[in-house]
């Protein structure tokens, strides 16, 4: 594991926080389940033993990931974002891109969601982004090719 610093909102960091309680109790609720298939020793349980051990790997999996993003986390100043001349992560950007307006949330990779208009400051766009004022054009180069983006307006 990497000792690289991620961003993260305040609501971004409340939401992993919730899921890591979740899955702590998620955890409880399949070792109950492994214990309660031992106990039975049946072939019949055989696969009810097998699928609890594998949902205890992947969730154990994601408690320790959420863990440690939790541990390198920092908190983005979204107030400060918000008055920054320029496009900061917790930034929302208003941009024109393929000829038609989009707003973005400048976030962390952990809260990206493109569906809510939340990017990653890793991604094409955001990084893209990144230092960028108002009025500006920058050629991102995604997937599908080279685009044009033009910074409208930073809130």
């Amino acid at each position: 594991m990497t000792d690289k610093q991620v961003p993260l909102t305040r609501e971004g960091k409340a939401k992993l926080e919730v899921e890591l309680e979740q899955l702590r109790a998620q955890r409880r609720v399949v070792a109950d389940r492994i214990h309660n298939a031992q106990e039975q020793g049946t072939s019949q349980n055989d696969a009810e033993y097998d699928d609890a051990k594998q949902e205890q790997g992947m969730v154990e999996g994601r408690i320790l990931e959420v863990e440690d993003i939790l541990r390198r986390a920092i908190t983005i100043d979204e107030r400060g974002a918000h008055t920054a001349g320029r496009v900061v992560i917790g930034s929302g950007v208003e941009v024109e891109q393929d000829g038609k307006p989009r707003h973005y949330q400048i976030v962390g990779a952990p809260e990206a969601d493109p569906t809510k208009g939340k990017i990653s400051n890793e991604s094409p766009v955001g990084s893209a982004l990144l230092g960028k004022g108002v009025g500006d054009i920058v050629d991102v180069n995604v997937p599908k090719g080279l685009i044009k983006v033009k910074v409208l307006k930073i809130d």
